[in-house]
């Protein structure tokens, strides 16, 4: 049987990539993608190479980049710009396979078994090429990891320094793969890596030849996984994804959305206005995905200790409107926590959860007013036509205008949704 050929393309530094190619002033310099400090989230999301060169890492804070490279250029996330490029990007790997499955914005895996006739059985040529056409096409390069599995062909790609295409094929996979460190392997995060290292397993070839006892003990379920996965046994399909959708065809299991405030917020009044800002932008995304929630969670990140919880209601009917949303997280909030300066909170998180579709019929409380439910939800959907046609500002809230800081965010707009990860 005819082993797949699957490719797994990761266009490097994506987001400084991107900002560099949209304004060539900047080509050739030290960027990094940041947040604003004035908004208290000026950590570093993304940076390009010589940025790296000068010894800028990821997730620090913008303050300690510019001590490490004092002529660094800041510039602002443009999430909108990200998801064009990535979908520019898919639209070239679909002229060469209709499986097409994303990975996050700026990373992809293709199977191109089918494609191989077309290019004299030659995977490299394929990946060549598409390599090629993202860099004259979107000024971008990328890292390309070739294998007949979905794990190896990441594998590959993760470790290319750039711009390069690296194969991990059946005859090379335990002298590429194996002497590469276990934290390398997909879902082998910090948590799993300091168990692995404490039992003395510190490659992903110690993985490999892990023993069923070992495995059971310290990891369960996921412990075989990732032996599998270390031995090249990954079987999952690159699916066909439809472009038509924006590449998603899979079940939503939750719809939510989460900011770090301005500032401090130290009363009911700045509380809410967070609260129906991001219930605004879940409930939208839920009507636009045509779902109802019976489950609302909020999440907290306290001001003092940067510490948090998470608290969840379920509803006494699925809903998809803003008011429902909002005033089930605020419910929340204040049952579980005074809200005033001295229990300030810093971040605020609203998710909604055990979604049904929105064609489902309905019981509605026997006692309940069914026809104002109904004219609400009519009234959302009018209101979502019309900021779909102007803008999400063009409609809102008193009670989102109330804290100045806050009244000017587009939390819909800025929001970014991932494709769905690896594990389903």
């Amino acid at each position: 049987m005819q082993d797949r050929v699957i490719m797994h393309i990761d266009m490097n530094a994506f987001y400084a990539s991107v900002a560099q190619h949209l304004n060539p002033a900047l080509r050739g310099r030290p960027i990094v993608v940041a947040g604003d400090p004035k908004k208290r989230n000026g950590i570093i999301l993304a940076k390009s190479r010589e940025a790296k060169a000068a010894g800028v890492t990821t997730a620090e804070p913008l303050w300690q980049a510019l001590q490490k490279c004092p002529d660094l250029a800041v510039v602002m996330p443009d999430y909108a710009a990200y998801k064009r490029y990535s979908r520019l990007a898919r639209m070239i790997y679909y002229d060469y396979t209709n499986q097409v499955e994303p990975f996050g914005l700026d990373e992809s895996w293709i199977d191109v078994t089918g494609s191989l006739a077309l290019f004299g059985d030659d995977p490299h040529l394929i990946a060549q090429e598409i390599s090629e056409r993202i860099k004259s096409e979107l000024g971008l390069t990328v890292s390309v990891g070739i294998s007949w599995n979905k794990v190896f062909a990441k594998l590959g790609s993760d470790t290319d320094p750039g711009d390069g295409i690296i194969s991990i094929t059946r005859n090379n996979y335990q002298r590429v793969a194996w002497p590469l460190d276990a934290g390398d392997l997909m879902y082998v995060g910090r948590a799993t890596r300091r168990k692995l290292h404490s039992s003395g397993y510190e490659t992903i070839g110690d993985i490999a030849g892990a023993s069923d006892y070992y495995l059971q003990k310290r990891f369960g379920k996921i412990g075989f996984m990732l032996r599998a996965f270390a031995r090249g046994e990954d079987s999952s399909p690159v699916r066909i994804m439809d472009p038509a959708r924006a590449d998603v065809d899979y079940v939503i299991k939750g719809i939510g959305n989460g900011l770090t405030a301005p500032h401090d917020l130290c009363s009911p009044a700045e509380v809410k206005a967070l609260i129906w800002l991001l219930s605004e932008s879940v409930a939208q995304r839920l009507r636009e995905s045509q779902l109802r929630c019976k489950t609302v969670c909020v999440g907290v990140r306290r001001a003092s200790d940067l510490g948090g919880y998470s608290r969840q209601t379920t509803l006494r009917a699925p809903t998809c409107l803003t008011t429902d949303i909002a005033n089930a997280a605020f419910d929340l909030l204040e049952a579980n926590q005074p809200l005033d300066a001295e229990h300030a909170i810093r971040a605020l998180h609203v998710r909604t959860t055990n979604l049904v579709s929105a064609r489902e019929v309905v019981q509605y409380d026997l006692f309940g007013d069914t026809e104002s439910v109904l004219k609400q939800e009519r009234l959302d959907r009018c209101i979502d036509a019309l900021r779909n046609r102007f803008g999400n500002g063009c409609v809102k809230r008193v009670v989102e205008m109330t804290d100045e800081a806050m009244a000017h965010l587009d939390i819909k707009r800025d929001n970014t949704v991932h494709p769905i990860g690896y594990l389903r």
